[in-house]
C-alpha cells in the first residue's frame, strides 16, 4: 500500500509551527523584559546623553582655553561698548583699539585684535542687556585684555545738547550719576564673571564741551564725579584699571575732536592708545611681551 505523502510531513509541519511559536513568544518576553527594565531603571536619551557629555568636553576645553590664552604669551584684546570703543570719528577707522595695539606690537608684543563690540549710541542699561549674548560672551571669553567704553550718552546724550536742545544744567547732569554708576559697577562684575583672568580697562571719561560756555562746568564737575566713582570700583577689584582721559582733552578740544565735536578725530584716538599701552605696560609686565 503507497503512503501518503502529506501525512508523513504533518509532524514536520507542526514542529515547525511549535517552533516559531516558542521563538516568538521568547520574543516577546524579551521585549516585555527589556521595556520593564528601562522603566524601572531609566538610562535616558543616548543622543542627549552625547551631548551633554560633549557640551561638558567643551565646557572643560574651554576653560583650559582659557587659560592657555592668558598665559601664551600673545595679548588678544577686545573692546565693548559706546561710539568711543566703535572708534567713530577717526578718519582712519582705526579707534583707540587698533592703535593701542600697534603701539604694543612696536614695543615687542605679540598682539592681536579679536573684535570691536562698539555700538554707535550704547548707554549703560544697553550694554548690561548686550553682554548675555552668547557672540559677546564667546568674544569677551577668547581675550585676555578687553577694553570698556561706557557712560558718555548717559550723561551727555550722546552730543545732542550741540544740536539745539537746551544745555542741562550741573543738576541735572549730577543727577544720572547715581545709578548710572550702579550700572557700571554691574557691567564691570558681569565681564569679569564672564572671564575672570582677562585685564580690564575701563576707559575714563573727558568733557567734550570744556569750551562752550554753558557746559564747561557742569561737564567738568559731572565728569570727575563720574572718574571719581569708576576709580572707586575699579580699586576694589583685580585687574582692572582706569585709563585717564580727561587731561588730554582738557586744554585740546579743537585739536583732538572731530568735526561733530564730541567724539575723537584720529589725533584724539592716538592719544587715548598711548594711554592705554602705558597702563597695559604698568599694571600687566608680565604678560604678552615677547620674549
Amino acid at each position: 500500500m503507497k503512503k501518503n505523502k502529506n501525512l508523513d510531513s504533518a509532524p514536520w509541519i507542526w514542529r515547525s509551527v511549535s517552533t516559531i511559536a516558542i521563538l516568538s513568544t521568547l520574543l516577546l518576553l524579551f521585549g516585555f523584559g527589556y521595556a520593564i527594565k528601562d522603566v524601572i531603571f531609566p538610562q535616558g536619551d543616548s543622543t542627549l546623553n552625547d551631548r551633554q557629555n560633549s557640551a561638558g568636553s567643551s565646557q572643560e576645553a574651554q576653560k583650559g582655553s582659557n587659560q592657555a590664552i592668558v598665559e601664551d604669551g600673545k595679548i588678544r584684546m577686545a573692546v565693548i561698548g559706546d561710539s568711543l570703543a566703535r572708534g567713530t570719528g577717526d578718519d582712519e577707522g582705526l579707534g583707540f583699539v587698533r592703535r593701542a595695539g600697534n603701539l604694543l606690537k612696536d614695543k615687542g608684543y605679540d598682539v592681536q585684535v579679536l573684535n570691536n563690540l562698539g555700538v554707535n549710541g550704547l548707554r549703560t542699561d544697553a550694554l548690561l542687556s548686550k553682554l548675555d549674548e552668547q557672540g559677546v560672551k564667546y568674544v569677551l571669553q577668547q581675550s585676555n585684555f578687553i577694553m570698556l567704553s561706557i557712560g558718555a550718552n548717559d550723561l551727555f546724550q550722546g552730543g545732542q545738547v550741540l544740536q539745539g536742545e537746551d544745555p542741562p544744567t550741573a543738576e541735572k547732569l549730577a543727577a544720572a550719576l547715581p545709578e548710572t554708576s550702579k550700572r557700571l559697577q554691574e557691567i564691570l562684575k558681569k565681564v569679569k564673571e564672564i572671564n575672570p583672568n582677562a585685564h580690564i580697562a575701563y576707559i575714563g571719561l573727558y568733557n567734550p564741551f570744556g569750551n562752550v560756555k554753558e557746559l564747561e562746568k557742569p561737564g567738568n564737575a559731572v565728569v570727575a564725579a563720574w572718574n571719581d566713582a569708576a576709580l572707586s570700583i575699579l580699586n576694589n577689584e583685580d585687574k582692572m584699571t582706569l585709563v585717564p582721559t580727561f587731561d588730554l582733552f582738557e586744554n585740546h578740544l579743537d585739536e583732538y575732536l572731530s568735526s561733530d565735536h564730541f567724539h575723537p578725530n584720529g589725533q584724539g584716538y592716538q592719544q587715548i592708545a598711548v594711554r592705554i599701552a602705558q597702563e597695559y605696560q604698568g599694571n600687566t609686565p608680565a604678560e604678552g611681551s615677547v620674549k
